[in-house]
């Protein structure tokens, strides 16, 4: 999005009305456990923090913005405190979560949510026309198939500002358009080379951030020289952001272009579970997060399960590295720098990349049978959604 100069302040004032509303609803909270009370409801907290609140002098300033912003951050601060009792009790999966905390205008991002309510709407020439802030100039990035039930305004560290839409798709209809693929591979993820393939095929590692080192510290250099509250220390913070945003962008755009890649060509695909965490605790620490391991995957697993794909995660301790994928021989650990061996048993000479992403496919159970057969039995007809050229989103059809 590229809101002009009014725009912006309309925009600014929006994040910050629904920022005050959902620090008021998480202090309204605090304060009823403070005094062992009830928490407040939700429609009680929309009477209290947004209703009556606009009529007092103190929080007037509440009705400058669409009230449909407002009622989505409480929204919000209930999602949260949601999220926050089922971590505690167990029934919300991955890592622990903390209570809901205040919001900071100085957050790296800020976000605001428009549902059908608002009645925003996309003119006839492209643009997202907001209410309460007007029609804002839009790059689109692909054609929105149906009538969006929401959008998100955002805006990151960087200062640039995205429209993100929630739409409904059919699954259907992605299958009609999908071929068919009876072709399975085995991925292995390392450093030198992103992903090496059971088929021999290796990837080199973009290394973006390594790429990038010398602007980053340049950057970070003249942002640190600036006195702390100055409009020149803000503009150098912008730099710094945009260096990094770069970067960031560059790293998902390479791991989207392959992710896709892999599951259009594929229809099991076979990768370790690595521990990341646990790597980026090592010397290794720069080059595992440049790498972006968890961000692939992660594209992978949403991907496979969007497509129709067979997305097989194998065990971290399973010895890929160590056992020969010509006899299964397992020799024991070898050095990093060792790169290429002789099975003691076969005499095979195995290069330890390719060998370990075959190892990976074979405990993934994708490999063929000595009489060429699949181990696994095949797999459902994929699903893929084309995705949508450049230009104004058509005007959509319920």
């Amino acid at each position: 999005m590229y809101p002009n100069h009014a725009q912006r302040g309309a925009l600014a004032r929006a994040f910050g009305c629904a920022r005050v509303v959902f620090n008021d609803a998480v202090r309204a909270r605090e304060d009823a456990r403070a005094v062992g009370g009830p928490f407040p409801k939700a429609g009680e907290l929309s009477t209290r923090l947004i209703t009556q609140a606009k009529q007092t002098e103190a929080r007037s300033w509440l009705g400058e913005v669409s009230a449909v912003v407002l009622q989505q951050s409480l929204r919000d601060a209930e999602t949260a405190y949601k999220n926050f009792f089922a971590s505690l009790k167990g029934e919300r999966k991955g890592p622990k979560l903390g209570a809901p905390r205040f919001k900071s205008r100085k957050d790296a991002r800020q976000s605001i949510r428009f549902t059908a309510n608002a009645r925003w709407s996309v003119t006839d020439s492209g643009r997202l026309s907001l209410p309460k802030i007007g029609p804002v100039k839009v790059k689109w990035s692909c054609i929105l198939p149906t009538t969006p039930t929401s959008v998100t305004v955002i805006k990151d560290a960087a200062g640039r500002y995205f429209a993100s839409f929630v739409i409904d798709t059919d699954p259907a209809a992605d299958a009609a358009r999908t071929p068919d693929s009876d072709q399975s591979v085995g991925i292995d993820l390392g450093l030198t080379h992103f992903a090496i393939l059971d088929d021999g095929t290796k990837i080199d590692s973009p290394r973006f951030l390594r790429r990038a080192e010398k602007k980053l510290k340049k950057a970070q250099r003249e942002l640190s020289r600036k006195q702390k509250g100055s409009k020149n220390r803000e503009k150098a913070r912008l730099k710094v952001a945009r260096a990094h945003a770069q970067v960031a962008d560059a790293r998902r755009e390479f791991h989207h272009q392959l992710s896709t890649k892999l599951i259009r060509e594929n229809q099991a695909i076979g990768v370790e579970d690595l521990a990341v965490n646990a790597l980026a605790r090592t010397p290794l620490a720069k080059s595992v997060h440049d790498a972006g391991w968890s961000q692939f995957v992660a594209m992978l697993v949403y991907k496979a399960d969007r497509y129709g794909r067979t997305l097989i995660k194998i065990g971290r301790f399973v010895p890929t590295s160590q056992t020969c994928s010509h006899c299964d021989h397992v020799e024991g650990p070898k050095p990093l720098h060792i790169r290429e061996w002789t099975c003691p048993a076969c005499g095979a000479l195995l290069d330890r990349d390719i060998n370990s992403a075959r190892n990976v496919k074979k405990a993934a159970g994708l490999a063929e049978s000595a009489c060429g057969a699949p181990i696994r039995p095949e797999s459902v007809l994929a699903q893929r959604n084309e995705a949508g050229s450049h230009g104004f989103p058509p005007k959509a059809s319920a």
